[in-house]
């Protein structure tokens, strides 16, 4: 266009050549045209992945589009090349291998409660820190329980489950997880779910059917995806928090606002509906304390630490072991069996809490040390010294 506006304007082609910085005959040769010239596409150059698009196909619409896996099988044939190339062949199929919708389920009464991790990131300091959180959701009334946590282990999971079925009273029938290794180590040669050992035990005391959502379908669990949405989207955000005790009670907090609130699949208020749910009831107080419970050592100063915070005891309990109970918002220490201590749990990590009295009658005085008997090693022979009499009786002069 440039050209034919300056040709226009009455330039030559020298000039309007020098002007633009191409060539006279590029010149000439637009200006001949009755049309501007389209460029011509550049042959398409063959790429390594070219015999093994077939394959890749194959795999695709037996619904394998992990390109991790296609790249393993395609690695089996020969195949040279990286994974980038096949992420952009594959790219396009992908819509069209997942489905555009899912079936959508309720459940009865008491019959099921979802739970899933949540990861959630803060500010502290400068810092970016992570914390995890626990979403129990019941699958009836959708009630919530949230909890959050410095950990996502099996004994993390447990303490917030327990919490969890404490805070709504009851038990339902089944609970629906997804495949974490905190509830399944994976599976056998007949595709059977591998429990892990620790969480098993606890299901079944506490009498509730574990069940694993649908590989790689996580909406199969589409209450509690929902709801950890939910606290990352409307309780998270610009929230501001002493620790995790006030932080875990501004959730439960946020959980009783969200249950008056109407839900937008059932069209009720989830804390109406709580009152038609038929939960079974809670295991024995001493059931629930045994897995809220970790054994710990006392320190000679007389103190247990829990969550890097320390719990004073009796200084009669120095270097013995001992019961930690977590109840939530609350420690409670136990020795044979029996309360020696209960405390609000520690703010910030680091503090010491004491108990009155808790040094009263000890021995100011130190014990005597018992000392070891010990020789003495010297440089030179050591000669015994006898008496001149011995040498003679020796000698045969004994009588003289």
């Amino acid at each position: 266009m440039s050209i034919f506006e300056l040709h226009g304007g009455g330039k030559s082609i020298k000039e309007i050549s020098r002007e633009l910085g191409v060539s006279r005959n590029t010149v000439r040769k637009y200006l001949r045209s009755r049309e501007v010239p389209a460029r011509k596409p550049a042959p398409a150059r063959p790429s390594v992945l070219d015999p093994y698009k077939e394959k890749v196909l194959e795999l695709v619409y037996k619904g394998v589009w992990n390109c991790v896996v296609i790249l393993r099988e395609l690695r089996q044939m020969g195949y040279p090349g990286g994974i980038s190339i096949l992420k952009e062949f594959v790219h396009p199929f992908r819509a069209l291998c997942q489905p555009e919708a899912v079936m959508r389920y309720e459940t009865g009464p008491g019959v099921q409660a979802q739970a899933d991790w949540g990861e959630v990131k803060y500010i502290e300091d400068g810092r970016k820190k992570r914390l995890y959180f626990l979403a129990l959701t019941l699958g009836y009334s959708r009630e919530m329980y949230v909890e959050f946590t410095t950990r996502s282990d099996t004994r993390s999971l447990i303490k917030c489950l327990v919490h969890g079925f404490e805070h709504f009273g009851g038990i339902t029938e089944k609970v629906l997880f997804d495949r974490m290794k905190a509830v399944v180590l994976g599976v056998d040669s007949q595709k059977n779910p591998i429990w892990n050992p620790q969480f098993l035990d606890f299901a079944l005391t506490f009498g509730f059917i574990p069940k694993l959502c649908h590989p790689y379908r996580a909406e199969t669990k589409g209450k509690v995806e929902s709801g950890v949405k939910y606290v990352k989207r409307n309780f998270w955000p610009e929230r501001k928090f002493r620790d995790l005790l006030d932080l875990n009670n501004q959730a439960l907090s946020w959980c009783s606002e969200v249950g008056r609130r109407v839900h937008g699949t059932t069209n009720e208020r989830p804390v109406d509906r709580f009152t038609e749910e038929r939960l079974n009831p809670l295991p024995r107080p001493e059931t629930l304390i045994r897995y809220l419970t970790e054994i710990r050592k006392v320190t000679r100063d007389g103190f247990v630490s829990f969550n890097r915070s320390y719990y004073g005891v009796p200084w009669q309990l120095a270097r013995k072991e001992i019961a930690l109970v977590d109840l939530g918002l609350s420690v409670e220490v136990r020795y044979q069996d029996k309360r020696v201590a209960l405390f609000e749990k520690a703010r910030t990590p680091g503090s010491r809490q004491s108990i009155e009295g808790q040094y009263n009658g000890i021995p100011l005085a130190a014990p005597v040390p018992q000392r070891e008997p010990l020789a003495i090693r010297v440089q030179e022979p050591v000669v015994e010294v006898r008496p001149l009499s011995v040498y003679a009786a020796v000698a045969g002069g004994g009588n003289q």
